[in-house]
């Protein structure tokens, strides 16, 4: 395990931006309106809107939502999540680089990333296990809906693509992002961790009680490693790293139908 010493990214002197908002809003308010949008929730209906009633996309197909729709929506939504992150760190004098990354090597914390992965994977997989043994009741959803996206090599190759940018880079910045406005604003990353764990394991109950229960424990690993070291590119890398992982294991167990 690395043992240096945790360095947070530095508190950068509040700006007047970010005292003072519109229409006079304190940094609390602002804060919130600023979660809530890079949440996810908002701007991914209304890309879905966008994309079926303007450009067209298929909502279904078959019973279940179409890969066009899926893969299309869910990329949108990273570049929007990250230009609005962008844009509230501008208006609040803040970078990226300081959130984000921190003071710590990007290449040391992506190699981080990838050495805690097989000791996640087999956890969580162990997690999985248990809860369906003793407790089967929870198991609610008898086929991931996500499998139904890799049933030839091409959908599970656009699936795996999708899965790590909007899974891996995505929800990272999103966790990033919102446990940092918890730290300054809204009473600390560790309250912001428990809110955005919750949510973050809701959002995951299609595909099962169970799986979401273990997801969300996942979620609060990930937002531990941002707290504790001061930068998303470990839990990144991990994030990234055992959704592939997922989808190969998918392929390995069911195959191509």
């Amino acid at each position: 395990m690395d043992s240096t010493p945790v360095l947070l990214p530095p508190e950068p002197a509040p700006s007047p931006a970010a005292t003072t908002g519109p229409a006079g809003l304190g940094p609390a308010i602002i804060a919130i309106i600023e979660c809530i949008l890079v949440c996810g929730v908002p701007t991914q209906l209304f890309i879905v809107v966008l994309l079926t009633y303007f450009a067209g996309v298929p909502v279904l197909e078959g019973q279940h939502v179409s890969t066009e729709l899926f893969a299309l929506s869910s990329l949108l939504d990273t570049a929007a999540i990250a230009l609005l992150i962008k844009l509230f760190l501008s208006l609040s004098g803040e970078t990226s680089r300081d959130v984000f990354l921190g003071r710590r090597s990007p290449a040391r914390e992506a190699r981080f990333g990838l050495l805690l992965l097989p000791v996640v994977f087999i956890a969580i997989g162990a997690l999985a296990y248990g809860l369906r043994t003793l407790m089967p009741w929870l198991h609610t959803v008898e086929e991931n809906p996500f499998e139904l996206y890799m049933k030839t090599p091409v959908d599970a190759a656009i699936f795996t693509v999708v899965v790590i940018i909007a899974g891996g880079v995505r929800e990272e910045l999103q966790r990033g992002f919102i446990l940092h406005r918890f730290r300054q604003r809204l009473g600390g990353a560790w309250v912001g961790l428990l809110v955005f764990g919750a949510l973050f394991g809701a959002l995951h109950l299609t595909e099962g009680v169970d799986a979401a229960i273990a997801i969300g424990l996942l979620g609060l690993f990930w937002g531990v490693l941002y707290i504790k070291r001061g930068s998303s590119i470990a839990p990144m890398v991990n994030h990234a790293g055992f959704d592939a992982l997922q989808v190969l294991q998918a392929i390995l167990v069911r195959g191509f139908s």
